[in-house]
């Protein structure tokens, strides 16, 4: 039996932003592919590089596994790795290099070698699986162990000679059905659950229930699934659900999809499978303003254990939104936000500042926005340019000094715009303290109205009006010198 060893390249301590944050999840994409090709016959063993600090360890691997192919295989359910970051990258490749060095095959698949397959190449990889891989990734060593050639397999690049050869693009799955129930007996899930805890957060678990995204905001980048939009059956959904209650002990989960429960009738059917079980979970998404409003979609959400929901809202501005072709309106987002704090639903918005044309009225529009809904987090990001999307094409001839930030926390405006980068880094922390202030003014007027109901959590949130008024103030000095 021939025996593959997984391993990916998302280290969350080389990304301080996101490990002091202490929210890992486990590389879900990885695993499913293992489980694809264990049931296929191999052999298979990962080396999870999520919670260690470098490749370290490999090596004791390669020697005690001796597998015959060596396999990085990222998680396309992990933003973060769609962000292409260069410290993942190098990793990466000091990981090539050392399986290379004990005569294995090497075979990635990732957003970032899909983008830049060239690079993987030159640096240790045999091939390189370009999109959706678990599919490809059994023919192809299928193919190897036959000893046949592989230039009629779809979706992959490799080099013969000095020349790279590049094949057709393979279609993407319809029935995800067909993959198994991802190998989670190949993580530790305890590690995990210890650095949540240490954080004094409740764990959760991710689980994704479609893949790909049918929306056109023109500067997101779909390199794995495309525009594509396929679900699993609620019925898979809920097993692997019950198989966490049931070994992990866990009932918070973080539904990974990009978007969840666009498929008519499909939260519905979710939601009777796990009442039907008597499964009382809780759960966050992702979704859009406008898809929240649809028929009885907050309900039936409602209804299944949402506990949490993350919208990108991007801007305040109009007129940055349909720059974006984002397809929404800043009516929705106010109509919907509403909708979801009636529930009893936690919000958390997802801003994006730096678009081309962006101005100081576009930004003041998105922080009236924030402050006008006081949403229950905010995550803040610059205008990233990732490669095969219409906004990477409008400014790929500004990226000559830097085309990757390093890390989550670089923030780094790589192209011209109407301000300076340094601008926008501060725009980053002015926009969180003002964040800060105006949840400390909601926390104020609920203490004054229902004194009895005085939380922990209301007494912090007073106490950072005090502690973020000044640095704002200060910030907002910053800001106007930099503009």
């Amino acid at each position: 039996m021939k025996k593959v060893l997984f391993s990916h390249s998302y280290y969350y301590q080389l990304d301080s932003k996101q490990w002091e944050m202490g929210e890992p999840f486990p590389p879900l994409m990885t695993i499913t592919a293992a489980a694809h090709l264990r049931d296929n016959g191999y052999e298979v063993a990962l080396f999870d590089v999520a919670l260690r600090k470098s490749e370290k360890g490999l090596e004791e691997v390669l020697k005690q596994f001796k597998p015959d192919y060596f396999v990085i295989f990222d998680d396309g359910f992990n933003w973060l790795t769609k962000m292409c970051l260069t410290t993942m990258r190098e990793a990466a490749f000091r990981m090539q290099k050392m399986a290379k060095s004990y005569g294995l095959t090497i075979i990635t698949c990732s957003s970032d070698s899909t983008d830049h397959h060239e690079k993987y190449l030159d640096n240790g990889a045999d091939v390189v699986i370009k999109g959706e891989g678990e599919v490809t990734l059994l023919e192809l060593i299928n193919t190897l162990n036959e000893g046949n050639a592989i230039d009629d397999i779809k979706g992959i690049a490799y080099k013969e000679g000095s020349k790279i050869k590049i094949t057709p693009k393979r279609p993407v799955m319809q029935d995800l059905d067909q993959m198994p129930q991802p190998a989670w007996d190949l993580i530790d899930v305890n590690e995990y659950k210890k650095i949540w805890e240490f954080h004094n957060k409740t764990h959760y678990l991710n689980i994704a229930t479609t893949r790909g995204c049918p929306y056109k905001c023109n500067w997101c980048a779909k390199p794995i699934y495309g525009q594509r939009y396929n679900s699993r059956s609620p019925l898979r959904v809920v097993n692997e659900i019950e198989y966490h209650v049931k070994n992990h002990q866990v009932i918070h989960f973080w539904m990974c999809d990009d978007i969840f429960g666009l498929k008519p009738g499909w939260v519905k059917e979710f939601r009777d499978e796990l009442l039907k079980r008597n499964l009382n979970i809780k759960f966050k998404i992702q979704s859009r303003s406008d898809l929240l409003l649809k028929e009885d979609n907050i309900n039936d959400l409602v209804d299944a254990g949402l506990d949490e929901v993350w919208m990108g809202a991007e801007s305040g501005s109009q007129k940055i939104l349909d720059a974006m072709d984002k397809g929404i309106t800043v009516g929705q987002i106010h109509e919907s936000a509403t909708l979801i704090k009636r529930k009893g639903v936690k919000l958390g918005l997802f801003i994006q500042y730096g678009y081309l044309g962006e101005t100081k009225d576009d930004i003041k529009l998105t922080i009236k926005m924030i402050k006008e809904l006081v949403p229950d987090y905010i995550g803040i990001s610059v205008s990233y340019p990732l490669p095969e999307t219409k906004f990477y094409d409008m400014v790929k001839n500004d990226l000559v000094g830097k085309s990757n930030w390093v890390d989550s926390d670089d923030l780094d405006m790589m192209f011209k715009n109407t301000y300076s980068p340094a601008y926008y880094k501060v725009l980053h922390r002015y926009t969180h303290y003002v964040f800060y202030i105006e949840k400390g003014f909601v926390s104020i007027k609920n203490i004054l109205s229902r004194p009895h109901k005085i939380t922990l959590n209301k007494c912090k949130d007073v106490l950072k009006v005090i502690y973020y008024a000044p640095l704002a103030f200060y910030k907002s000095i910053q800001m106007k010198k930099l503009a």
